[in-house]
């Protein structure tokens, strides 16, 4: 009879006991995954894939040092342990490093509420693969596709994290997901442009259908893109990548990142760093959420919280090292893998949405850049200095005018999320909830 998850992990630990480790946690993680991808009308790839990995952190002294092994004999979890305690004792000393404190863990959660598993069955490779064909067949009917890549997907993944402070708590997590890639012309004319969906739960995906025709529209819109022009204008971050601009306040916000003192944040709490009205809410508790969890890393609780609350920064984001280095408590962020030790790691993100819609913010931007695709990046993490190449639409008197691509936009994080104005068409699904952004006063350099 194969061990669970949870025997696996108690007998890490008992492993790391006997070896001679002070303090230990282990983790243990099952996965399948199934995949097709469909290019040119062939099935161009089918796989299936089971895992099953444990990790086991030691801590000696001050001293920490984490293994992993994808072996679950008894011999090979012996060994582990061995190994982790015989690199512990050699490994450099760090105060901050440990276990939480019982009273600080997590005792009690309700997966029914979070509803992170799909309780239907896996879906067969011959469903996917008539996915992916319903994909392609809506792309190609639309006018000039000459080509369309198909994908779809579905795992399902559980986990048990286990400590000898005590904690000990699993959950599982499904994702079903489609996507469609489609292109038109030839050669130095061609064009491509994408779409996809995922969800926790396969019966809230749209249909395959729609994406393919989305994929194709986008693509379609760009035919005939020039570069635009060079000097400052006003910029319109659309809804599909908008939470990039985000995803960089947060790292600067990070643990790490304000503990080594090298983020352009470091000085901002208690600041502001969005403008008035708009407030940045983590929510670890959404339902049907592909982040969503009920416990971090290190078995703390998970809780909603405002790290920015009407533009003022109210705290960082942490783990229990990065918050002892800092004088601070955990915010219940630690994240991890089997083989390495926690670090801080949002879960679900929203940005306050605006009140007018997307075309309403082209309308007050008049002429300038909206960008539906980014690619490339250079980001001072010590000063905020920001530039990135971008593709998109120009925007004259409101209005899209024409696409456009081979772009550069740079700017200052720090004073361009000071100037965001939202619109209010984030999708409701996704784990980072932000709706197109306008940002004035960027510096682009095109044709």
């Amino acid at each position: 009879m194969t061990a669970s998850l949870s025997d696996l992990t108690a007998s890490l630990l008992d492993a790391a006991r006997k070896a001679g480790a002070e303090h230990a946690d282990a983790l243990a993680v099952s996965g399948t995954a199934l995949s097709i991808e469909l290019r040119r009308g062939a099935l161009e790839q089918a796989e299936r894939s089971e895992s099953l990995e444990i990790g086991l952190r030691v801590l000696i002294a001050g001293r920490q040092a984490c293994v992993s092994a994808s072996d679950i004999s008894p011999a090979t979890m012996r060994a582990l342990a061995e190994r982790g305690v015989a690199m512990a004792r050699e490994a450099p000393d760090d105060p901050h490093a440990g276990l939480a404190d019982p009273a600080q863990l997590a005792t009690g959660w309700d997966l029914a509420a979070l509803d992170l598993v799909d309780p239907g069955s896996e879906p067969t490779a011959a469903a996917l693969e008539t996915a992916t064909r319903e994909i392609e067949a809506a792309a190609l009917a639309a006018t000039g596709i000459t080509q369309v890549e198909a994908a779809a997907a579905h795992s399902r993944r559980q986990v048990h994290l286990a400590a000898s402070n005590g904690f000990s708590g699993g959950y599982g997590r499904t994702s079903t997901s489609l996507s469609a890639v489609a292109f038109t012309g030839q050669g130095t004319f061609m064009h491509r442009d994408h779409a996809g969906e995922w969800r926790t739960h396969a019966a809230d995906l749209p249909s395959g259908a729609g994406i393919g025709r989305l994929a194709a529209e986008r693509t379609l819109q760009r035919v005939g893109s020039v570069k635009p022009r060079t000097g400052v204008y006003p910029v319109i971050y659309d809804e599909r990548v908008a939470a990039s601009l985000i995803g960089h306040l947060l790292s600067a916000i990070n643990g790490t990142s304000i503990a080594r003192g090298s983020s352009w944040a470091r000085d901002l709490l208690g600041k502001a760093v969005l403008p008035a009205g708009l407030s940045l809410v983590e929510d670890p508790h959404r339902s049907r959420i592909s982040a969503s969890r009920p416990f971090d890393a290190e078995g703390l609780p998970t809780r909603r919280r405002e790290i920015v609350a009407d533009g003022i920064l109210t705290g960082w984001v942490l783990d229990l090292a990065t918050a002892r280095k800092l004088g601070l408590q955990s915010t219940g962020n630690a994240a991890r893998g089997t083989g390495a030790p926690p670090s801080p790691s949002t879960t679900n993100i929203d940005l306050t949405p605006g009140s007018n819609d997307p075309a309403a913010l082209m309308a007050a931007m008049g002429t300038g850049l909206l960008v539906t695709s980014m690619l490339g990046a250079t980001i001072n993490p010590t000063t905020g200095d920001y530039s990135r190449g971008a593709a998109g639409f120009w925007v004259e008197n409101g209005r899209i005018s024409h696409p456009v691509h081979e772009c550069t936009i740079a700017g200052n994080l720090r004073e361009m999320l000071l100037r965001i104005v939202a619109a209010n068409d984030a999708r409701p699904h996704l784990s980072m909830r932000v709706p197109s952004l306008l940002v004035d006063g960027m510096t682009l350099a095109g044709a």
